[in-house]
């Protein structure tokens, strides 16, 4: 494994310190796309949008990520910019008028991202790593927003799955350095390589196990490992319902190993978790 002693990694995230020397910060999911994979994160009407945003940063979360269409490597989901972007609009204006934390906008599309950041989104989190959409980089640089990039490749490649993700974050890195976008944390990708060859739940367990080599990037790293699949084949459990202990022996893990930030479903769990991990961590013998 490579070496830790690296240099102190930090990052601002709308207004949000991250990093080394902070408290792991928490992402709470709000999802207004109903074919999202777990149906229990799913809010449509106002009321029950603003009832989450409430329910989560009463329970500790520092950020909300909104995302209007789901992004499951492993389902037909795409629908059409216009539709995602009136999903995400609609539901970022209800969450800015009653909580007061940044909100990021999950989408791999420019038109839904700038309608967003039109409504009062404060950050974009991109699972494809500014890879789809060439002109995402640029809304987000004319904006001087953050980014939370997810590891993405654009073809399989050989490697070990760490060496893998880490070319591929390098490669975002490189294009957000391009476009002068230095507020950046990146995410792994968990649950999303899913080519033959190594089982995809077996790539997840060895990314988390590896989690601290991406200290090499010298960014903040964002994790989402919420109810996802590799915790279902691992335990058993096919309804991602059945996932939240799971979740969080996971989580643990993920914060052990270096993530500065947890997106989740479920909120006050997490935190404690990631509280405790957090603390066995830091503690001076």
């Amino acid at each position: 494994m490579a070496s830790t002693d690296i240099k102190l990694i930090r990052g601002n995230l709308a207004g949000i310190k991250v990093g080394d020397g902070e408290p792991v910060r928490i992402a709470g999911v709000i999802n207004v796309s109903p074919e999202s994979f777990y149906k229990g994160s799913v809010v449509s009407k106002e009321n029950e949008i603003i009832q989450q945003a409430e329910r989560m940063v009463a329970d500790g979360a520092d950020m909300l990520d909104v995302g209007g269409m789901s992004t499951a490597p492993y389902k037909e989901t795409r629908i059409s910019e216009k539709e995602e972007a009136e999903r995400v609009t609609a539901a970022i204006r209800a969450i800015k008028e009653v909580v007061d934390v940044p909100v990021s906008i999950d989408t791999q599309r420019a038109y839904p991202a700038e309608q967003g950041l039109k409504a009062g989104a404060d950050l974009i989190n991109d699972v494809s790593g500014f890879k789809i959409d060439p002109d995402l980089p640029k809304i987000v640089s004319d904006w001087s927003v953050p980014a939370i990039l997810m590891a993405w490749e654009t073809e399989n490649r050989d490697g070990s799955p760490m060496e893998r993700v880490k070319k591929a974050l390098e490669e975002s890195l490189q294009i957000a350095e391009k476009f002068e976008i230095n507020d950046v944390a990146i995410d792994p990708g968990i649950g999303f390589f899913r080519e033959k060859g190594i089982p995809w739940y077996k790539w997840d367990a060895l990314i988390l196990k590896n989690l601290t080599d991406l200290r090499e990037l010298e960014k903040p790293v964002y994790v989402g490992v919420s109810r996802k699949s590799f915790i279902g084949k691992i335990l058993g459990k096919d309804r991602p319902e059945d996932r939240l202990i799971g979740s969080l022996a996971a989580t643990v893990v993920a914060v052990i190993n270096g993530a500065h930030l947890i997106r989740t479903h479920d909120v006050a769990e997490t935190l404690e978790a990631v509280r405790i991990a957090q603390f066995i961590k830091d503690i001076e013998s």
